[in-house]
């Protein structure tokens, strides 16, 4: 039986919790936030686990194995450092931290205490992203050309972090999954509209190799929800529509060609196919229990799960190579080398 503890019982925490609890091979221990009425209320449906203010009774009190860190980005950092010196598991939500050198050392850490660490990239969970990877991976699209994505809300505002970090971090995971690699490099440029420190809209273009490109819009300004993403290969593309209730996935048979050989300019003429349409099949299961599970089965089975460190890793590293675009003026920012072994580390996992 694992005891697990979790930290912070806002907006995601309590879907944590739910789902922890309802694992036959876990127990929640220990409950923790600041605000008094978030604790109550998750007190009553654990009425065994300590309820606590203090982060600290949670970490260093000797009641859990692992804990789950669904706190602000500014605090993942250090809660997580300070669990993984304890020598707890760490489950932290997305971003692992605010800097590729928070995120390395976190990874040291949990490499020296041999224990688990754990980023919530909820989306690589999906059965709908799972299915993207599919298509990819068995060639079904012919070879990558460009992915875009938009994820648009009205809300909820933050202000610990832009929509860059808030929003971004989910395509940015399923982008670099897809891809199979980081990119070389990433411009960025943004609106800081209700707050001029905080930029409520950002684009995104990151730059892959073999010719490859990757375009992300966020924002919480836009009137209403959307989070589509297309998926542009050779021989066919891909629209991964999240909001849509059955057909998420919708597989076009279509595409340009140019002429192999052409002597003049009017022989130079580009095809286009518009074949079927379809929509494969998917095997729906709860994103978040899968995930949830697979941090469980890590610790366990002692296997490295889809969502490491190093995938956290990835993630921030684009995110920060963005935020440096941002802010001097959305120039193009190369992205840390792949030769960290940090990286190339997207392998398909049969038991993700």
């Amino acid at each position: 039986m694992i005891r697990v503890g979790i930290i912070g019982l806002g907006h995601w925490g309590p879907n944590l919790i739910r789902v922890i609890g309802d694992m036959p091979d876990c127990r929640v221990t220990v409950i923790c936030d600041r605000v008094a009425e978030r604790r109550a209320r998750m007190a009553e449906k654990f009425p065994g686990a300590l309820a606590t203010p203090d982060a600290v009774d949670v970490l260093a009190g000797g009641l859990v194995d692992a804990v789950i860190l669904a706190t602000p980005t500014s605090t993942h950092y250090q809660l997580a450092r300070v669990a993984l010196a304890q020598g707890l598991h760490v489950f932290v939500e997305k971003p692992l931290a605010t800097s590729a050198a928070e995120c390395e050392e976190l990874i040291e850490l949990a490499e020296a205490k041999d224990r688990k660490l754990f980023v919530g990239h909820v989306f690589l969970y999906t059965a709908a992203v799972r299915k993207l990877k599919d298509l990819v991976d068995g060639g079904d699209l012919g070879e990558l050309s460009y992915v875009s994505s938009t994820r648009l809300n009205l809300g909820p505002v933050r202000h610990d972090v832009n929509a860059l970090w808030d929003l971004a971090p989910h395509d940015i995971s399923i982008m670099l999954h897809l891809m199979g690699s980081s990119p070389l490099s990433v411009s960025c440029s943004g609106l800081a509209h209700l707050n001029e420190h905080v930029h409520d809209v950002c684009s995104l273009t990151l730059q892959f190799e073999k010719n490859r490109m990757g375009i992300i819009h966020v924002s919480w300004l836009d009137p209403h929800k959307k989070r589509v993403m297309t998926v542009v290969g050779s021989k066919k593309m891909v629209v991964y529509d999240d909001i849509e209730p059955l057909e998420k996935i919708k597989v076009y048979d279509r595409g340009v060609e140019s002429p192999r050989d052409a002597d003049s300019f009017g022989d130079f003429q580009f095809s286009y196919r518009y074949g079927d349409m379809y929509s494969p099949r998917l095997e729906e299961v709860e994103p978040l229990k899968a995930e949830c599970r697979s941090f469980i089965d890590s610790i366990q089975s002692d296997t490295r799960p889809l969502t490491d460190g190093y995938n956290g890793l990835a993630v921030v590293q684009v995110l920060e190579a963005a935020e440096l675009s941002l802010l001097n003026g959305n120039g193009r920012v190369e992205c840390a080398s792949p030769d960290r072994r940090a990286i190339l580390r997207y392998e398909s996992f049969a038991d993700v």
